[in-house]
């Protein structure tokens, strides 16, 4: 026999090239069969036919009509057909979902992936009637949308800054390498990071202090008169005070960086259980949920603006907007609805 009888060993989900397609119309030119030709290139015969089917033209010479299968002829028509492939835009079919879209990311700042879990999480829409946050972000680069790229807060983000190796100037306490598992695998809930958010390099500008839990992304924001460590120990006991009986079980651990302003907060574990960790100096990534909030209020309250012009009440505004916003880890639950849920949890112990 001419061939073994087995299956060839065709090449999976990739299309006919120009080089495939010139070998056929030579092989073809020369009489041979379709499954003959796919033996040769190592093709499917139906892939061999369907090519030969789409590029013969027919042709008429001295007087007669003659088909023959042409390479170009192939290739411009497969280049043709291949325009119309792919799912075509929902836009108009979605615009009620649009228009949602439009109102959370313009009135009330949230990300194409929160609005779109939030949706889907709680139904909002059919399936048929929305498209991912993927394709969101498509009709973005596209124009499609009334929304450009530098509407996105961390879409053109740069990092331009470059890396220097520091050496260790303070040790205020317990390194993070001794924390243990179940807090850095944030299965257990009353873990926080904590950092300060300054406006203006100014001694007289108030400065925010930041505490994120580790497991809801709970976000406590407070404003505090200065960034010293007795500003941060009144501050965090007025929230201790607050919470009653119930902070030792809501305030398990702190991590913080190496700050002067916290230079006194292991003093807290000689009053209770609470346990403080420092990280690494210039080591912002291991408190990066803490960061990554932090990021989130400046988008309120920009880096230069003084704090001292903000309210009470803009500070708690924009604390708000932090823990109503559905977060995809959390599987699309608000920061808030997570923390209920562990302090509904406590009560019933």
């Amino acid at each position: 026999m001419e061939y073994s009888n087995n299956t060839p060993i065709c090449r999976r989900n990739k299309h006919l090239n120009e080089f495939e397609r010139s070998k056929i119309e030579v092989l073809s030119s020369l009489g041979y069969s379709p499954y003959r030709i796919a033996k040769m290139i190592n093709r499917s015969a139906n892939t061999v036919r369907n090519e030969i089917k789409r590029g013969t033209v027919t042709q008429i010479k001295a007087g007669k009509s003659t088909s023959s299968y042409f390479a170009e002829t192939g290739h411009i028509i497969y280049k043709r057909n291949r325009k119309n492939c792919g799912s075509k835009y929902k836009l108009f079919k979605c615009q009620n979902f649009i228009e949602h879209v439009y109102k959370l990311f313009y009135e009330n700042k949230h990300s194409f992936d929160s609005i779109v879990g939030s949706c889907k999480t709680n139904e909002s829409f059919a399936a048929t009637d929305m498209v991912c946050a993927k394709t969101l972000y498509n009709y973005v680069d596209k124009g499609l949308l009334q929304i450009s790229n530098v509407d996105l807060p961390f879409k053109l983000k740069r990092d331009t800054k470059s890396k220097r190796i520091r050496f260790h100037k303070r040790n205020l306490g317990t390194s993070i390498d001794l924390r243990p598992e179940i807090i850095n695998s944030r299965s257990e809930f009353g873990h926080w990071e904590i950092d300060t958010v300054i406006g203006s390099k100014s001694k007289e500008d108030n400065v925010l202090l930041t505490l994120t839990e580790r497991m809801t992304r709970k976000q406590i924001i407070r404003m505090i008169p200065s960034k010293t460590a007795d500003a941060v120990q009144n501050s965090l006991n007025e929230l201790f005070t607050e919470c009653g009986s119930l902070y030792t079980k809501v305030f398990k651990s702190f991590t913080a960086d190496n700050g002067q302003e916290f230079s006194r907060l292991s003093t807290l574990e000689k009053y209770s259980n609470l346990r403080v960790y420092f990280a690494h100096p210039y080591s912002s990534g291991e408190r990066g949920t803490n960061e990554r909030h932090n990021g989130l209020i400046r988008r309120f309250i920009p880096k230069g603006r003084r704090i001292k012009d903000y309210t009470h009440k803009n500070i708690i505004k924009v604390q708000n907007w932090c823990n109503s916003l559905p977060r995809k880890i959390l599987n699309y639950l608000t920061p808030d609805q997570a923390f209920e849920d562990q302090i509904r949890e406590l009560f019933y112990q």
